[in-house]
């Protein structure tokens, strides 16, 4: 019924010629109860000459409006106020709890929900006197209500302190783990560089990945959701609730829950009773271990648990959430178990999932036992130790990793090349073009100059100062050209996938794996290629994220221009000043064999960038894949992953009638496991039921209380665990109040980890 209301809303729109406000009388019924009630509301609405149709998405056309009021003030004293100190405490907080063994991240829900009664209170209290009346600089600190594009804009400024600022991995490891020489100079020019580049990139592609309403962004409609549950006005249904009253029992709930798996039950992180029923079998728990194995029934009753690493699962669509459990349980539950029984690459010396790096007798790999007193590879030492091992899973993350890139980039030429060749050939103005884009292109756009600036301006840059300070940053100038152009390359096909699924496959591997050949045993020099090559991508679809959402709720470009590079060069600072501080401060921060076991600083995510940079760095790619290595045979993932999207490509060319196989997407559908270990299997079972219900099962069968809650509930259980994480680190966790009972016992499947090669001996675990 509200797809049909819409299209006639949508044809009726089309027949008029000029853009005017207009009031309607909306009869809203409710399909429940068969009631009806009528009420005025007032809307401004697009009539345009052209063409305009509503979004083809259906998912868009229920969730975002097609209103727009241009009289509504944006640039206000509210917005910079609450805007910088959004960025300024989302940044100090996302990078101060990076550094602890929680890692508690906090998105910019939080913000989003903060800001509101702030900003009632600062337009109920503050002088609406207009300063310097009739002058040029006119202004005023209260021009009216608290308004909805207000509280976008500082959502944009809070966007920019979500997160984490990949860079400062770099400083961690050299100022830390390597001990060398970095200045606060040359760890700002890092910090400020890579987090702007990206935004030349967005700019480039603003058309093929903001403008197309077929790039809708899926995440973005959970804070559209929101915006409108907190700013518009609507009669609570008859035996029903307003979506502003929804999210507030949502958000008190989740927030009174997670007290449980955050504190006092943390074994409801990961239940997985396969290993309490067989508490002696090694395969057993390997099968079933959530955190430890290949999670088998594992499930966890923790938002957290479930949103962790692939992101709000009620913010998926159902065909990739479709693609990502068929993924999950190929590569999990038949790849994983086949290779490691067939014991290749001698997989049974080690635990089936792992992210350590191991000997052939299945023990830890001693890495500063090969590395000599200058950073590099002792390779006399590394002879004597042995090659460096993997897990079975580790090695099918590498795998994954190598099959996704090349599935991507065939995948987006096969499906999309047509569409990206027409887009370059066409004007944005001789588009099509849906009712959001006919909206915005009323107001003053951004020229491509401002951006290409920006882009020149950083690499430049980049380029003086890696030759300038080499000494500590290793990094030739023909190494910034190669990994700008790297990221440039794979922003287009990558943002596609991410624009239509919300999934983002990484480009960490692929960055390591060129510059370890063409430069090796200069781990920070690999460090640095990474960040450039990987960061410039990921900060591009940031940017691009952002843009849709602007693009969505109607917030003029230049204004959303601004609102970005000011919160990612605030946000900068602060990271860097906050990361800085931390590591002046604190006595051996993580360095985990010099804390005090119940340290809260472990640095797990600086330990995991410095591992990778000595094994892709030091030891390099040749010694672990390359004709030197022991895992050669992974790169025909490359090939692999190159071919399975023409075959999908074929059979759609040859049963055109059977849509479902376009919904096949291999990039996904190979790269759902892409982050195994450090995601582990709990966190995917999870995520893929809770996916099923919400895009499958309600969205089909209860489609009207999908469209008024589903987004809403996912910004309402974020929000209640962000502000409950914090609450709970602050007056209990760094405090070292533990409880200390059974309900602690992440898991208890302790035989998970263990070997079963014979004669591989491990504390703990059964000798065979």
């Amino acid at each position: 019924m509200a797809e049909n209301a819409s299209q006639e809303h949508s044809s009726e729109l089309s027949d008029n010629s000029s853009i005017e406000q207009v009031e309607l009388t909306v009869r809203i019924i409710d399909d429940q109860t068969d009631n009806s009630s009528i009420e005025q509301v007032e809307l401004i609405v697009p009539i345009t000459d052209d063409p305009t149709d509503n979004s083809a998405i259906v998912q868009v056309e229920l969730t975002v409006p097609i209103t727009d009021d241009p009289t509504l003030p944006v640039v206000t004293f509210r917005v910079w106020v609450l805007g910088t100190l959004s960025c300024i405490i989302l940044s100090f907080l996302n990078q101060f709890f990076s550094f602890t063994r929680e890692s508690l991240s906090i998105s910019s829900i939080t913000a989003q929900i903060a800001v509101v009664p702030i900003g009632n209170l600062m337009a109920s209290a503050i002088t609406n006197r207009i300063f310097f009346k009739g002058k040029l600089w006119e202004f005023t600190l209260n021009p009216g209500p608290f308004n909805i594009k207000e509280h976008v804009l500082i959502t944009i400024f809070a966007n920019s302190g979500a997160g984490t600022v990949y860079s400062i991995y770099i400083v961690s490891a050299v100022k830390i783990f390597y001990q060398k020489k970095l200045t606060f100079l040359v760890a700002l020019f890092l910090v400020r560089t890579t987090q702007l580049l990206g935004f030349g990139w967005a700019g480039i592609l603003r058309r093929y990945l903001v403008e197309p309403a077929s790039m809708w962004w899926p995440s973005n409609l959970v804070q559209v959701s929101i915006f409108r549950a907190l700013h518009e006005k609507e009669g609570r249904p008859k035996g029903g609730m307003t979506r502003n009253q929804f999210f507030l029992i949502a958000f008190i709930c989740s927030f009174a829950y997670y007290v449980f798996p955050g504190y006092l039950f943390p074994m409801l992180t990961s239940l997985s009773w396969v290993c309490w029923t067989f508490p002696h079998s090694i395969l057993a728990q390997q099968l079933g271990s959530g955190l430890s194995g290949l999670g088998l029934g594992a499930v966890g009753l923790d938002w957290s648990t479930i949103t962790s690493y692939l992101g709000s699962p009620l913010a998926s669509p159902w065909f990739a959430t479709a693609n990502i459990a068929v993924g999950y349980v190929f590569i999990i539950y038949i790849l994983t178990p086949i290779t490691y029984w067939l014991n290749i690459y001698k997989a049974k010396a080690f635990p089936i999932f792992s992210s350590r790096l191991y000997t052939s007798s299945g023990h830890k790999y001693n890495i500063s036992s090969i590395i000599d007193s200058k950073f590099h590879l002792d390779v006399d030492a590394y002879e004597r130790v042995g090659p460096l091992y993997l897990s079975t899973s580790f090695a099918m993350t590498y795998g994954v990793g190598f099959a996704t890139l090349a599935a991507t980039v065939v995948h987006v030429f096969l499906f999309h090349g047509s569409e990206i060749w027409m887009l370059s050939k066409s004007a944005s103005q001789d588009r099509k073009m849906d009712v959001h884009m006919s909206l915005m292109s009323k107001y003053k756009q951004v020229p491509e100059s401002w951006f290409m600036w920006i882009l020149g301006t950083n690499i430049v840059s980049a380029i003086f100062f890696c030759e300038y300070y080499n000494d500590q940053l290793q990094l030739p100038w023909w190494g910034i050209m190669l990994a700008c152009a790297i990221g440039l390359f794979f922003t287009l096909p990558i943002g596609i996938i991410a624009a239509t699924t919300n999934q983002v496959p990484g480009l960490n591997i692929i960055t390591e794996y060129i510059i370890g050949y063409l430069y090796p045993r200069r781990p920070i020099a690999n460090m640095c290629f990474k960040v450039y090559g990987y960061i410039s991508m990921e900060q591009a679809l940031t940017f691009l994220t952002d843009l849709k959402l602007g693009h969505y709720m109607k917030i003029p470009p230049r204004t959303m221009f601004m609102a970005q590079i000011v919160g990612t060069i605030l946000a900068s600072f602060v990271y860097l000043g906050t990361a800085w501080w931390l590591m002046e401060t604190v006595p051996n921060i993580c360095e985990t064999a010099l804390l005090p076991p119940d340290s809260p600083w472990a640095c797990p995510a600086d330990l995991v960038f410095y591992s990778a940079s000595v094994i892709w760095g030091v030891i390099g790619p040749r010694r672990i894949f390359g004709d030197l290595g022991t895992y050669f045979g992974v790169n025909w993932f490359f090939l692999a992953g190159a071919i399975a999207p023409l075959l999908v490509w074929i059979a759609h060319k040859a049963f055109p009638r059977h849509e479902w196989i376009c919904l096949i997407n291999m990039p996904i559908l190979i790269g759902s496991t892409g982050i195994m270990p450090y995601a582990t299997a709990v966190n995917y079972t999870s995520w893929i039921i809770v996916g099923f219900f919400s895009s499958f099962v309600i969205y089909r069968y209860r489609r009207n209380w999908w469209q008024r809650h589903n987004y809403v509930l996912s910004g309402a259980l974020d929000a209640g665990l962000a502000f409950m994480g914090v609450l709970l680190y602050l007056c209990l966790g760094s405090k070292n109040v533990n409880l200390n009972w059974w309900g602690e016992n992440l898991d208890g499947c302790p035989l998970a980890s263990c070997p079963t090669e014979k004669g591989v001996i491990v504390p703990g675990c059964p000798a065979f």
